[in-house]
């Protein structure tokens, strides 16, 4: 199993409130690079907020995940770069398509591409974007697969949609993984979703709280869309991102936990206390993790990313990632 890590990029995210930037972006994804990190994740949002975690309602900003991979593809030299996820409204497939393949180029082939319907409305009306019904936002995201999976490699490609259509389009230069960088679907796991991550994607992510038992029940499901379309289910890869909070013993787990709260936005240790991360999260000490992370692996889970606090792409206390690339990493990579 490779371990990846959620990367700070919010102005919530960094251990003293932010602002965030992209400097400080760069610092913590070259650190994680360096202790043993597999791979550096971020998401798309023109901002968020955090009320969905207990947090406050104020907006937060972020880097554009795009140009920070970017800028990340020529800072670090071995660390996979990838977004989990892009937000199909925001980017006409072809566009993205370019953008993709020059991160792709300019890492040496190191770029994972995850993409999902969108979920936050509140950005879609600040930005004038439409935010239809589920169903039209997963139409949507199947369309700019289409496009995705014939351009990316090349092409010429050809395709008619409803939204978009190609006509003999190429893609030259072409990405340095052949035939085109892993796609990956984001989201939790409804039937729409795993029929589009079962006929166009590589692989599915979900995250941030699952259980085994009901991870068990999804990857079940993956498995017979994979089945309904003619795909052998065991070439769909699986990703499970994780919130994170460790400790080398309980007491250090405790004291950690405590010495975190406080440096989270208001509500969210409230909303997500100790306990709950441990039924539903990676909490406890290494051994327990290693042990949970056992589960997940015998379910097919390859590839974790773990967000290490009780929220999305934040690091509250930076030691957190020595314990992770000490204690857990080496343990994972065996499973």
């Amino acid at each position: 199993m490779r371990v990846g890590l959620a990367l700070p990029h919010y102005d919530f995210s960094l251990p003293d409130g932010g602002p965030v930037s992209f400097e400080r972006v760069a610092e913590i994804a070259v650190r994680a690079e360096r202790l043993g990190f597999d791979s550096v994740w971020v998401s798309d949002h023109f901002f968020t907020s955090l009320e969905r975690y207990g947090g406050p309602a104020a907006p937060q900003g972020s880097l554009e995940p795009l140009a920070t991979l970017a800028g990340l593809a020529v800072r670090t030299e071995r660390v996979r770069l990838g977004t989990l996820v892009l937000s199909a409204s925001f980017r006409h497939p072809a566009i993205l398509a370019k953008s993709a393949t020059a991160i792709d180029l300019l890492s040496g082939g190191r770029l994972d591409l995850g993409l999902g319907a969108g979920w936050y409305e509140r950005e879609f009306e600040a930005f004038g974007y439409r935010f239809g019904p589920v169903g039209e936002r997963f139409a949507l995201l199947e369309e700019v697969l289409e496009v995705l999976v014939r351009l990316l490699p090349g092409g010429p490609a050809s395709y008619e949609g409803e939204r978009f259509r190609l006509h003999e389009a190429f893609n030259h230069p072409p990405p340095a993984q052949e035939p085109r960088p892993p796609i990956w679907v984001g989201g939790k796991g409804g039937p729409r979703l795993l029929r589009l991550a079962a006929r166009l994607a590589d692989g599915w992510n979900t995250a941030w709280r699952w259980t085994p038992e009901a991870y068990a029940e999804r990857v079940a499901a993956a498995r017979a869309a994979c089945e309904r379309v003619g795909r052998d289910p065991g070439t769909l890869r699986l990703s499970l991102g994780l919130f994170t909070v460790l400790g080398e013993d309980e007491r250090d787990l405790r004291r950690r936990y405590a010495a975190m709260a406080e440096r989270l936005p208001t509500g969210v240790a409230d909303a997500m206390p100790l306990e709950l991360l441990r039924r539903e999260c990676l909490a406890g000490t290494p051994g327990e993790a290693l042990e949970r992370l056992a589960r997940f692996a015998e379910l097919g889970v390859e590839e974790l990313v773990v967000s290490p606090a009780p929220i999305w792409f934040s690091l509250p206390d930076p030691s957190m990632l020595e314990l992770v690339a000490e204690a857990v990493i080496p343990g994972a990579h065996a499973l």
